[in-house]
């Protein structure tokens, strides 16, 4: 797996609509970053020397909905932790919780699967869809995670995606034990 040294500045193109908006919005936020870019990284995985050049674990971030496909749910886990629907759902106290198809994915979120990001909500205006956050994510000073796509890895502080990136985005964050 490539990856690229690290990157404190932007990309000079962007590749979407809302990897340009990451970009603006830390940014607007003075939000530090650092990034990488690196080969087409998909699975958790890849993920792992990434990782190690970032210096930090990338979470996993899953788009969720119920049956009916009229609840979303964003949720970000680490990125080595079983995802299991019924503790999930549990949790949460709602039922049947499913992986939501790639098409609203891309449609809610201009996003990929296995790009999902915590940045995506910057796109969900109409506040369609639940962050969720397992408590263990806030367990570390830092936060990996893309930027909305495939090839570009970054690590910001986790502080700063709980106090300053998630109240922008005017959701309110749901922590949870699984």
């Amino acid at each position: 797996m490539y990856v690229s040294e690290i990157i404190k500045t932007p990309p000079t193109e962007y590749q979407t609509k809302l990897q340009e908006k990451v970009y603006a919005t830390l940014s607007e936020l003075h939000i530090p970053f650092e990034r990488v870019d690196t080969g087409d990284a998909v699975t958790m995985e890849d993920c792992i020397d990434i990782d190690k050049k970032l210096g930090c674990k990338v979470v996993k971030t899953l788009f969720l909905c119920n049956r009916q496909k009229t609840k979303f749910y964003l949720f970000v886990t680490p990125g080595d932790k079983p995802f299991v629907t019924k503790n999930f759902g549990a949790a949460l106290g709602v039922s049947r919780v499913s992986f939501a198809p790639s098409e609203l994915l891309k449609e809610m979120m201009d996003t990929d699967v296995g790009a999902t990001t915590v940045f995506s909500l910057l796109l969900d205006t109409a506040k369609e869809v639940r962050i969720v956050i397992d408590k263990e994510v806030l367990l570390s000073d830092d936060y990996g995670c893309t930027d909305g796509t495939y090839n570009c890895y970054m690590k910001v502080r986790t502080a700063d995606i709980m106090k300053k990136l998630i109240p922008y985005t005017e959701h309110a964050a749901e922590i949870i034990e699984v």
